[in-house]
């Protein structure tokens, strides 16, 4: 564990009993209650997940939002200040270098968040891919830290320790302002399904915060807010069917074939557009589904989809899912067969158990 990163909330994952594990070279909490208890509290009530490893570059300078617009494959000239949006990095032959959210604080300051697992590429990759834009690239990444609270009681939770109106900021909007005293990227986002923030700040406050979230939250309630690790946050993406680097998007896959079509604006000019395009008109060979199984057994990552005695794809995410009280995942299979309905097997160690291919997101929380 010595030569693995840490978070600047190490120490407190530690002091909560946090159960810790080697995720991509970072000491990170895997739980600390049980999956299934920080699962369904974020679902009822309000979970607290620190996601200070993921990674944070600043792009600034007058040709900021034609440049990220180059090497995106969403449309960054729609939006406006204080807003974010979903959106990937792809190469020349569309397949994906990584997902990520962009941020617009002004027409020359945008803020690009990645995954922690794939920062130091991204960072390579995107700095190989400067042009002569006007442009000054920071990676702040050892700079920040990064704590979501999501859930129904999230809004009332983080109001307490803010003067900013939470409720004035739309999904995918952000604003910049003070949480407990502390300078902060306020953004309503996140990984659960639910609705939340995510609050960035000086990696120095990162301890007072997460303290204090915790405190307002009523941590020790039967009720009140729980920590969260790394298993619930993964379990309550993929009831909600959110794509994970690695599994449903990869160096091998690319946005199209993983139902990411809403991210690529193939009216714009970016990096891989002509692959996606090409792609597109000659047309998807295989398509990510979501599956529930109707044998009793999970499907893991990585296991095989069978129709009849042929082999069809595999599975690249699945679990059970602790608040649907299935087991769920995701899979590729070819495009013929991407039916609802369509029933499957998923080779479980040696057993062939039934599946059928049913819609997602899974879970859709009431708005």
């Amino acid at each position: 564990m010595e030569n693995l990163k840490k978070t600047p909330l190490n120490k407190a994952h530690r002091e909560l009993g946090g159960k810790m594990v080697d995720f991509g070279g970072w000491d990170m909490p895997v739980q600390y209650s049980g999956v299934i208890a920080e699962h369904l509290r974020t679902r009822t009530d309000a979970g607290l997940f620190d996601v200070s490893h993921m990674g944070e570059f600043f792009v600034e300078g007058e040709d900021a939002i034609e440049f990220v617009n180059r090497i995106t494959t969403n449309d960054v000239t729609k939006l406006v200040d204080g807003q974010a949006q979903y959106s990937a990095l792809t190469r020349e032959d569309g397949t994906t270098v990584d997902d990520l959210l962009v941020y617009r604080f002004f027409h020359d300051k945008l803020l690009l968040v990645v995954n922690a697992g794939t920062t130091e590429k991204d960072w390579d990759w995107i700095n190989s891919h400067t042009k002569d834009e006007r442009i000054t690239l920071t990676n702040a990444s050892a700079d920040y830290c990064q704590i979501a609270v999501q859930g129904k009681d999230a809004i009332e939770i983080l109001q307490k320790l803010t003067d900013t109106r939470l409720d004035e900021i739309k999904y995918y909007h952000f604003t910049v302002g003070k949480v407990d005293g502390v300078d902060a990227i306020i953004s309503r986002t996140g990984y659960t399904g639910e609705d939340g923030f995510e609050v960035y700040a000086n990696k120095d406050y990162a301890e007072q915060l997460w303290n204090k979230l915790l405190e307002t939250g009523n941590y020790g309630a039967e009720d009140g807010i729980l920590p969260c690790g790394l298993a619930a946050r993964n379990t309550l993406r993929l009831e909600s069917a959110m794509s994970l680097y690695g599994h449903e998007i990869s160096d091998e896959i690319t946005p199209l074939e993983a139902g990411l079509g809403w991210i690529c604006k193939l009216k714009t000019d970016f990096l891989g557009k002509d692959a996606l395009v090409k792609l597109k008109e000659s047309g998807l060979k295989r398509k990510l589904v979501g599956f529930e199984m109707t044998d009793k057994g999970i499907a893991r990552d990585g296991f095989d989809v069978y129709v009849g005695d042929k082999k069809v794809g595999y599975v690249t995410s699945g679990s059970p899912a602790p608040y649907l009280k299935k087991n769920i995942g995701l899979a590729f299979v070819p495009v013929e067969l991407a039916n609802i309905g369509q029933e499957i097997k998923i080779d479980v160690r040696g057993k062939h158990l039934a599946a059928k291919i049913v819609e997602t997101p899974f879970y859709k929380r009431g708005r």
